[in-house]
Parts: C-alpha cells; structure tokens; sequence
C-alpha cells in the first residue's frame, strides 16, 4: 500500500509538472495559427489514445459507450467543452496571456465549488463561502480596473469546469472518453487541414523537423494524461487536488520570468486576492483529513478495547 501511495504520487507529480511546463512547447510552435496546432493536437491525441486502448484492453469500455446514446450525448457536450479549452489555451500562450491562463486555472476549483452546490446540492460552509466571494472579488477587481471580463480567464475555467461536471456525471475512464472525444472533433480537424490555405497545412510539403514538432502534440497531450490516471488510481481525490495548483503555478513563473510577461501592480492584486481563497481552501482541507484521521484513530482505539 506505502510503495502504490508513493509511485502515485510519483505519477501525479509528474502529470501535473508536465502540465506545468507544457506552455513551453505551444509557446515554440507560434509560428503556426491556434487553430492548426489544435487540429494536429486532436488528429494525433486520436490516434495515440486509441493505440493505447488496444494495448491496455479498454476496447469494451469504448464499445459501451459508443452504444450509448444517452452518454454519446454527454460526451458530445464534453467535446464541445474541451475544445473551446484546449483551442484557448494554445491561443492565450501563443498572444503573451499566458498569466490570464494560469489565473483561469486558479479559479478553476472555486468554479467547481460552485457547480457542485448548483448540480450536487453540495453545502457551502463558512470558508468556502469566503473562498468563493474571494473569487468573485478577484473578478470585480478586474472588471472596475481594466474596464473588462478577463475572458481568457474565465473562458478556461467556466470551459474545464464544466467539462469535469460531465466527465464526473457520465462517469467514462479518462482514456475512453478522450478517444470519444477526439473521435468526435477529427472529422473537423481534418476538414480544417484540408480547406486552410497555411503553408504548414499539408504535412507532405513539410520540413521533417515542423513535422515532428506538429506530431508532438500528441504525447504532449497524452503523456500526462497518462500519468494522471495512474496517480487516480494510486492516491486520494483530495491528495490529487492538492497538486492541481502546480499547473497554474509553472505558467505563472513562465509567463513572468522566462516570457516577460508584464506583472503590474494591479494584476499581482487580482491573482492575490484568488491565492488567498486557495489558501482558505488547502488549509480547511487539511484540517479536514487531520479531524477525519483523529476520529478513525479513536474509533480504532474504543474498538481494540
């Protein structure tokens, strides 16, 4: 039990330090539209996850699902959803709002809360109403000192919100439901590819390195993945969220000390005002499992005796 908690933390480490990082490689790809890395990133996820599929024996899960209309349908709706993530993203790193993204992701949890007391009737207690009025707090801050919505922001964490609803509601292992969901979008990718009049839209007609760099959009999406399913299998939901904040947090050092994104005063408040409500957050959890623990050690203690 000790050596499986440890390679899962090993594996979700690695899952969310690879998210981290990922910027890096979108970043070296801007000389390509948004729009295109977004159709290689699902043609190649496609054909990646359904290998893996064969290996790994999930081929039943997958026919389940496909006759299923009613979770086609769900899953129809996470597509929808990742896509307008995914094809964000890339675009926020590509156009230096790379400190937008990783506030999004910030927020993402607080987003969360939310939809489970809207759709799970999930009970708000006192810090994570603080939390949540932190949130929006945060993004009033921004409305009154910019005079707009941080769209990029909030597109990422409404957008990957929702989708961790559906995902949650339909319930589909992470690989099956990836290899729906780039199913799905790669009639459009290809069509994409096929009608764009980019220079770098017929890989036939391209240098083997642009090539290479195109075709790693897969294991750059898949390899993560990976390793986040093997770490949900290995390690509690709430040990696994505490290492969620590493993703945001690589972005946020990236954009400011490796792409010099400019960190002016007014921006560095929005993001404390939401690091305090993740603080109110991380702390009550802990306080949590050391409560849930003492009672489970004092219930084992009035057993033996």
């Amino acid at each position: 039990m000790q050596t499986s908690s440890r390679s899962g933390v090993f594996y979700a480490l690695s899952a969310f330090i690879l998210w981290a990082i990922t910027p890096i490689y979108f970043k070296e790809m801007s000389f390509l539209p948004a729009t295109e890395i977004l159709s290689h990133r699902i043609i190649w996820s496609c054909l990646i996850v359904l290998v893996l599929i064969l290996i790994l024996g999930y081929g039943k899960a997958l026919k389940a699902v496909i006759q299923s209309p009613k979770t086609l349908m769900a899953m129809a709706i996470s597509t929808v959803l990742i896509a307008i993530n995914w094809g964000t993203f890339i675009w926020a790193v590509q156009n230096d709002q790379m400190l937008s993204a990783s506030l999004g992701y910030y927020i993402n949890p607080l987003i969360s809360i939310l939809l489970g007391v809207i759709f799970f009737k999930d009970k708000l207690d006192r810090v994570r109403k603080a939390a949540v009025l932190l949130c929006f707090g945060a993004v009033a801050f921004e409305v009154i000192k910019f005079g707009s919505l941080p769209w990029v922001a909030l597109s990422l964490a409404i957008s990957f919100g929702f989708y961790g609803l559906v995902r949650k509601k339909v319930a589909v292992d992470s690989f099956t439901g990836m290899a729906i969901e780039t199913g799905i979008l790669l009639p459009f990718a290809l069509t994409y590819l096929m009608l764009t009049d980019s220079s770098s839209g017929n890989i036939f007609d391209n240098s083997t390195t642009t090539n290479s760099l195109l075709f790693a959009a897969g294991p750059v999406t898949m390899i993560p993945l990976m390793c986040f399913a093997a770490a949900a299998n290995r390690v509690s939901m709430v040990t696994l969220g505490f290492f969620q904040y590493i993703g945001p947090t690589g972005m946020f050092i990236l954009a400011v000390f490796l792409y010099n994104e400019p960190l002016s005063i007014d921006k560095l408040i929005t993001f404390i005002l939401i690091w305090a409500a993740l603080a109110m957050l991380v702390f009550d959890s802990i306080r949590r499992m050391r409560n849930t623990r003492a009672r489970n050690a004092l219930q084992k203690s009035q057993e033996t005796l």
